[in-house]
Formats: structure tokens, C-alpha cells, sequence
């Protein structure tokens, strides 16, 4: 049984993190000190769409990815860069953010509304292409 529901996870969350608004984060899309960071599954990306210059990292693998110890340590997410997270509606990237926040980490916020505000705002979108065997 499920003593908190994912809506009461992320609300709590957001009053942990920063959120930054879509006009907000389209202002820092050219700003070289931040990376953003898609934290959606692969499938979404082929199929929404993508902001470009975005890293993809699997919500799965984030822990691991930005953290110097681990074996799968990523480190273009530790190169003292501003994280900027989205996914599609701004929950998982709340809940990732306040991962990272609780990982010691202070340079990271996310996107309100993620990539589906994004795309509602005229925000700059580019395509993903899917990896087909031939």
C-alpha cells in the first residue's frame, strides 16, 4: 500500500529545489556555465522531440553518473557546470533535482512544466534520432 503518493513526493520536492521558469531557462540555453540535463526515457526523446545541447541521462543512472566515485561517473556532469533537469511534465526532474540536492549537490534546479511547457512556449526543439539496426 502506498502511504505517499507521488503528488505529495513531488510537492514536497518542489519546496526543496529551485524551479525555474520555461522563459527563465530558455534565457540560459546559450549560457555555457549551464548543461542541461534530460532525464526522460529514450523513447520519449525519439518521439517528443529534443532541446538541443541537452545531455541525456536515464533518471535510473543519475546518482551514479555525477557522483566522482562511482565507476559510471559521467564528467561533463561534474565539470562545475549549472544543471538545469526537465522531463515531461517537471515531476521526475523535481524528484532527480531534490536527489542531487540531498548528493551535496548545490549548482542544480529544474524546468516548471518540463520539455511539454517547453514545447507550449515556442521553445527551441530539435529531433532525436532513433537508432535502427540495418
Amino acid at each position: 500500500m502506498v502511504k505517499i503518493g507521488y503528488e505529495a513526493l513531488v510537492a514536497a520536492a518542489e519546496q526543496e529545489i529551485t524551479t525555474l521558469s520555461v522563459q527563465e531557462a530558455q534565457a540560459k540555453l546559450a549560457d555555457a556555465s549551464v548543461q542541461f540535463v534530460d532525464v526522460r526515457e529514450i523513447g520519449e526523446l525519439v518521439r517528443e522531440g529534443i532541446i538541443p545541447g541537452a545531455m541525456h541521462v536515464p533518471r535510473g543512472m543519475m546518482e551514479f553518473w555525477v557522483d566522482p566515485a562511482s565507476p559510471y561517473f559521467k564528467p561533463e556532469l561534474g565539470a562545475g557546470k549549472s544543471l538545469l533537469l526537465f522531463c515531461n511534465k517537471g515531476w521526475r526532474s523535481a524528484l532527480t533535482t531534490k536527489t542531487l540536492q540531498d548528493m551535496g549537490m548545490t549548482k542544480v534546479a529544474h524546468i516548471a512544466g518540463g520539455f511539454t511547457a517547453w514545447k507550449e512556449a515556442g521553445g527551441l526543439v530539435g529531433v532525436k534520432e532513433s537508432k535502427t539496426k540495418t
